[in-house]
């Protein structure tokens, strides 16, 4: 359908609008210009045709290779990216890979990130409180009976362990002197005895792990040291460290501050039972995590938004809609896909395009001995014969071969 948009009229421009520009951009359109009582309708005019013939211009033509033109526009920025980790927000705690390493994770699909973290958002009860956001805080960060454990003592002879707590560390993790009790007795090493010092524990482990005849062995004695720093107190499993983050908003004309929890390591899917999470601004940079708990668009957006990340802290100015043909080419088929060859481009139905990228030789060999057909109607394929590709001219060229040849093979099969 063909639209006059040189033209002055108003409603004629809105309704054109209407029609050609997405809804959200026309929303937008609206709220900011349309119904803008400062404007003329002159000057609304102007920039409603000025944001059609921008949004037209932008649109990729028929033919035009969008796949090379996204390639070569994130790969020569991604030349200039730096090989290194950074501190995380000012949190000299926490390295997080970032820059080429951090890419390379991103579209090789990784299962587990190098720094794999979480950025947890609370709700409106708890987001403006530091004392309930420490406590959240508390109840997600994995906590083991070493965190807060100032020495254990025994005497080889004896099947006794002193357990001394630290009373700074307990105030500090949120735990109680009966809780570590409920830990040592759930964990079954022996008999839990508490001493006149409320602090200090004696444990009597049992002959299971501690049989008289290894009473003089310094390994066992060891072992069973590490197995007791090791009983589980509270927390989520795969989150090391949680860190009290704020930033300031306005919010009603004063500013305030907003907590949220940074964390070492992630698990999405138990965060977001934690009373108190905000579950709809809640993040990994964990792809395949977000995938099985959210959804495969989820870890669309997840691509998109974090190699977005990567290329503007590196400095570097990508056009999005790139990164996201990479992010639809990843998911599109409904799973998390690697850009290579056990990914997207070993799974191409092409031999030739197979063999282009990686393994040239196994894959020819795979393709003759199961015997694939060629059927050369991809860029690579029609290079390599030395055909015009499908892209630009070509492909006027490819669609009108293509029409010849089907009278063709139906006068063919009419013969036989």
């Amino acid at each position: 359908m063909a639209y006059t948009i040189f033209t002055d009229d108003l409603n004629t421009l809105i309704d054109i609008a209407s029609k050609v520009l997405p809804k959200k951009k026309f929303d937008e359109i609206k709220q900011k210009v349309i119904d803008n009582e400062k404007l003329t309708e002159k000057q609304k005019a102007n920039i409603i045709r000025d944001a059609i013939i921008i949004y037209m211009r932008a649109l990729a033509q028929p033919g035009e290779p969008v796949g090379t033109v996204a390639a070569q526009s994130i790969g020569e920025p991604g030349t200039q990216m730096t090989l290194r980790t950074f501190h995380y927000a000012g949190i000299v705690e926490f390295d997080v890979t970032l820059g080429l390493p951090r890419l390379i994770e991103i579209v090789d699909a990784r299962r587990e990130p190098s720094t794999p973290m979480m950025t947890i958002y609370l709700d409106e009860k708890h987001k403006y409180d530091e004392e309930k956001a420490k406590e959240i805080a508390r109840r997600i960060q994995y906590t083991v009976l070493d965190a807060v454990v100032s020495e254990i003592e025994y005497f080889q002879g004896s099947n006794e362990f002193t357990i001394v707590l630290d009373p700074e560390q307990l105030e500090d993790k949120g735990v109680t002197v009966e809780k570590v009790i409920e830990a040592l007795e759930r964990g079954k090493l022996g008999e839990v005895v508490q001493t006149e010092d409320p602090y200090v524990i004696t444990l009597i482990v049992s002959e299971r792990l501690l049989p008289p005849e290894y009473y003089y062995d310094p390994g066992v004695y060891r072992e069973i040291e590490n197995k007791i720093r090791k009983v589980y107190l509270k927390g989520i499993k795969g989150i090391r460290r949680a860190v009290i983050q704020a930033e300031e908003k306005e919010v009603d004309g004063k500013k305030v501050k907003e907590y949220y929890i940074v964390t070492e390591g992630s698990n999405l899917a138990e965060v977001l039972r934690i009373r108190g999470v905000d579950h709809t601004r809640t993040t990994t940079n964990n792809i395949h995590e977000i995938a099985e708990v959210l959804g495969i668009e989820a870890a669309r957006n997840a691509i998109i938004r974090e190699i977005m990340n990567v290329l503007q802290q590196s400095g570097l100015d990508v056009d999005i809609r790139h990164i996201m043909l990479v992010a639809d080419l990843m998911t599109f088929t409904g799973r998390v896909r690697q850009i290579g060859r056990l990914g997207i481009a070993g799974e191409k139905e092409s031999p030739l395009a197979r063999a282009v990228f990686e393994v040239t030789v196994k894959n020819l060999y795979d393709a003759a001995a199961t015997g694939e057909f060629e059927n050369l109607t991809g860029v690579s394929e029609k290079t390599i014969i030395g055909q015009p590709p499908p892209v630009g001219t070509g492909l006027v060229v490819w669609l009108k071969s293509r029409e010849t040849e089907k009278p063709i093979e139906v006068a063919e099969k009419k013969k036989k």
